[in-house]
């Protein structure tokens, strides 16, 4: 496509013109890997609970439900007030000793 005086009239051929330019002049760069293999089916699985991943984290169907979410909450929180009090008793410890 050549830009000439009738180009110049239409706004849209230019827009085209200067895209396709880009499209020519650019180089594309991408990771390539091999597939992953996707689960086939439900081997190994329970078909009814284990159809899709929306299936799989239904809290409704879990077994020892109240055991298994409030020791997840409690590790969760612990986790969240010991890392803290860990970091600030190592910096008081490292400042002190210089």
């Amino acid at each position: 496509m050549r830009l000439g005086v009738n180009t110049l009239l239409h706004p849209w051929k230019v827009i085209v013109f200067i895209r396709n330019l880009l499209t020519m002049l650019t180089v594309s760069r991408g990771f390539h890997s091999t597939g992953m293999k996707r689960m086939g089916g439900g081997h190994g699985h329970d078909e009814p609970y284990y159809i899709h991943a929306k299936h799989m984290y239904n809290l409704d169907r879990m077994k020892h439900q109240g055991l298994k979410m409030s020791l997840a909450v409690f590790t969760a929180f612990s986790i969240g007030v010991a890392v803290p009090v860990y970091a600030v008793i190592f910096q008081q410890k490292k400042t002190a000793s210089a």
